[in-house]
């Protein structure tokens, strides 16, 4: 197994400080590696960044059809959202409209990381329930195929056969047999893959055009989807959110827990997997703008992106103190 290589680093006073090692992969529409960085082989979760993948199902099987799903809700699918206002009403909308209730999700309550909604709710003295959990989304997305499929209520146990076939889409899009799986944060599965596998994954959503097989037409629409309504795949200040703004939603991106990154660019029918191994966002966030930059899909001036990338580091009388950069061979 190869080692993880530099890819972003802070400088102070002329010095180097800090460096965010990890593994990428850019990959075509047939799934071949194009270029690469540290272990394209190097196994690991995807964490939120495969959520396009467990709503494949969703729309394979017509289940989004036969609920009426708008594209509002299948970007919302795909979200770890900050549970604003926009996202909490929207998925109680959503299970109204299936007969359920915040009961009925098994992804758990926290607190949102939507200032206004926070303060909203210490000022009610409420607390959170699940539908501020930032995978409210996607659970209202199990449940819609969970009632397509007829299951029981406990969507998220790994034999469920709603996670059953987030497996088989997961391994089918990703060309291989995943090693494992751990739980999420949100309680669901997370099944494991290469680096390399989920650059692939997102190739696949990257050639899609919407004319072919029951699979395509829903990796184009997902993937239209979350550039049409960047807010509701994550949030305001966030970067998924940002930066697919800048981008003019040409571009679909999605970060996961503990530094992993994906983008999706169909006009160039390319993929992107990383992953930054000390699981840092700041590592992330820069390597995935480097990575935008360098394919020419993200102007490197853009605000979103200086946020990131080149981004200046001031201290609390504002005084510059060193900038975060990508590292010298990298991308």
């Amino acid at each position: 197994m190869g080692a993880p290589v530099p890819m972003i680093e802070l400088w102070r006073g002329g010095r180097l400080e800090s460096t965010h090692l990890g593994h990428a992969v850019i990959c075509d529409e047939a799934g071949e590696i194009v270029e690469s960085w540290g272990d394209p082989t190097a196994i690991i979760y995807p964490r939120s960044s495969c959520k396009m993948i467990q709503a494949l199902p969703l729309l394979e099987s017509g289940a989004a059809d036969a609920h009426g799903l708008t594209d509002r809700q299948v970007a919302l699918a795909c979200a770890s959202h900050q549970g604003a206002a926009i996202h909490t009403e929207a998925v109680t909308r959503w299970l109204a409209d299936l007969g359920l209730s915040d009961d009925d999700l098994r992804c758990g309550a926290h607190e949102p990381y939507d200032t206004a909604e926070r303060n909203r709710l210490i000022r009610a003295d409420e607390k959170p329930c699940q539908c501020h959990n930032n995978c409210s989304g996607k659970h209202a997305g199990f449940l819609t195929l969970n009632r397509h499929l007829k299951g029981h209520a406990d969507y998220v146990e790994v034999d469920h056969p709603v996670q059953q076939a987030a497996k088989q889409a997961f391994e089918e899009v990703t060309g291989e047999t995943s090693p494992g799986y751990g739980i999420d944060g949100c309680s669901a599965p997370n099944f494991a893959t290469s680096v390399h596998g989920l650059a692939r994954a997102m190739a696949r959503f990257a050639a899609a055009t919407g004319t072919g097989d029951a699979r395509d037409r829903a990796m184009h629409r997902m993937t239209r989807a979350m550039g049409q309504y960047p807010e509701m795949v994550a949030g305001e200040g966030r970067a998924c959110t940002e930066l697919m703004r800048a981008m003019g939603g040409r571009v679909a991106i999605k970060t996961g827990a503990e530094a992993v990154f994906i983008a999706i660019l169909p006009e160039q029918k390319r993929g992107i997997a990383l992953k930054i191994t000390d699981g840092g966002t700041r590592g992330a966030e820069g390597a995935i703008a480097a990575l935008l930059v360098k394919l020419g899909a993200l102007d490197p001036d853009h605000p979103a992106t200086k946020k990131r990338l080149n981004a200046i580091q001031k201290n609390w009388r504002g005084f510059e103190t060193g900038d975060i950069r990508a590292a010298a061979a990298f991308p």
